[in-house]
């Protein structure tokens, strides 16, 4: 039976990856219909452009349907993909530079804007998903890879819905390791653990041996590029970071590398604004690669592998954001973990993890408070709560800046809601 897929924020300049990846996924996938749903009518033409070229040059059998209606693109879809940015890159902007005035990082999905972020994000999506509820199948899957994807899966798993979260760093990591050994990324499997955009690979399978030792040892100043620490500090882990934790390891370095740069949200409304006038030619009908310089490399190879596995019910083993559900020691059964998880249809099931070191735990525990204060801060809306998520998250942490970034980010807010009235 062929499936119906909905993409909620198919206006974004991912979309073409997206489609992309369905290709390589067609014989585990039947996609009968595609729907992108977008509320900006400008971007769904070209966007939707672009991928109707790409879909008839692959082949594709099915329909493709661009909406700005969300019911209508819910109505009877069996998975549900979310790819939304609330508030656009003028919200990441502030995300990322506000902080900077209290002497914070500035990141969109981590700290302080991350915060900001998931205030804005986690009302709309659940919003969504209630309609999702109301229209979609009744085993309808909800994939979301809108960040800060912790928190966002948190808050839809505790209002009861049927959601999984998804990263691309595993898969990032994979396909360099693939390049290192020139094996095919099939061959490769990490063991990638903590929480999201807050991890640490353990292990690195190429053909079932574990190759990290010597990762390490010779080829640990080629995988700068993907942890942006430094060669020392991984030996010293016996891991291989996530990018994002730069942020903790480095937070004084790269606060004041910040004080400095152009803020990446204004470089990728740069890159966006040249992806949108690519996609308008109308001979282009593969992703082009200035696409890559987008960020969020491999989403779709992910996106779809998760979406062919959950529909297939192939049980294989991909790095997913779920329940904790005892997998990992020293998490609360309901927290929102980053590992390596079976898929099948009935969903993704958490494989049994071995304990963090001390200084790994620590450090992600602590982040975990964080996230569970900020979900339900965001449905709650209370004003304490929020003081408190704050307070526990560490790049944040003491109680005057604490204070001071949540009247910064409640000034933004207020005004950027004016603006859209």
């Amino acid at each position: 039976m062929s499936l119906k897929l909905a993409v909620v924020g198919g206006g974004s300049t991912y979309t073409p990856e997206l489609v992309s990846g369905l290709s390589a996924e067609r014989e585990r996938l039947d996609v009968g219909e595609l729907w992108l749903v977008d509320p900006d009518a400008e971007r769904r033409e070209v966007v939707g452009g672009l991928a109707a070229r790409m879909l008839d040059a692959q082949g594709f059998g099915g329909t493709l349907e661009l909406t700005d209606s969300l019911d209508r693109a819910l109505d009877g879809a069996d998975v549900v993909l979310l790819q939304l940015r609330v508030g656009g890159q003028a919200a990441r902007l502030s995300d990322e530079t506000l902080p900077l005035r209290c002497s914070c990082i500035g990141q969109e999905t981590t700290g302080a804007g991350g915060f900001a972020k998931a205030m804005r994000t986690v009302p709309v999506v659940l919003e969504i998903a209630e309609r999702v509820r109301e229209l979609a199948a009744s085993d309808a899957w909800i994939v979301d890879f809108t960040n800060p994807v912790g928190i966002v899966v948190r808050a839809l798993l505790d209002a009861g819905h049927r959601a999984i979260g998804l990263c691309n760093v595993a898969i990032g990591f994979e396909r360099e390791i693939a390049a290192i050994y020139d094996v095919a990324p099939a061959r490769v499997t990490v063991d990638q653990v903590g929480l999201n955009h807050l991890t640490w690979i353990r292990r690195v399978l190429v053909d079932g041996n574990d190759v990290l030792p010597e990762i390490l040892e010779r080829h640990a100043e080629r995988l700068r590029g993907q942890t942006g620490l430094p060669v020392e500090l991984m030996r010293l882990l016996g891991a291989l970071p996530s990018y994002y934790l730069r942020y903790y390891y480095m937070h004084d370095l790269v606060r004041d590398e910040q004080q400095h740069e152009t803020p990446r949200a204004e470089v990728v409304a740069e890159i966006e604004r040249e992806l949108l006038t690519l996609y308008r030619d109308p001979s282009l009908c593969t992703k082009p690669a200035a696409l890559e310089r987008r960020g969020g490399a491999f989403y779709s190879e992910a996106a779809t592998q998760l979406v062919g596995s959950l529909i297939a019910d192939t049980g294989d083993v991909q790095v997913v954001d779920v329940r904790a559900q005892g997998a990992l020691p020293g998490f609360a059964e309901d927290d929102v973990v980053e590992l390596p998880a079976r898929v099948t249809r009935e969903g993704a099931e958490p494989l049994v993890q071995s304990p963090l070191t001390p200084e790994m735990l620590g450090l992600a525990r602590h982040v975990a408070a964080y996230e569970r204060l900020t979900a339900s801060a965001a449905v709650t809306r209370d004003r304490d709560t929020m003081r408190r998520a704050l307070l526990a998250h560490p790049l944040i942490g003491q109680f005057p800046r604490s204070d001071e970034v949540l009247q910064l980010l409640e000034q933004a807010e207020r005004k950027r809601r004016e603006v859209a009235r």
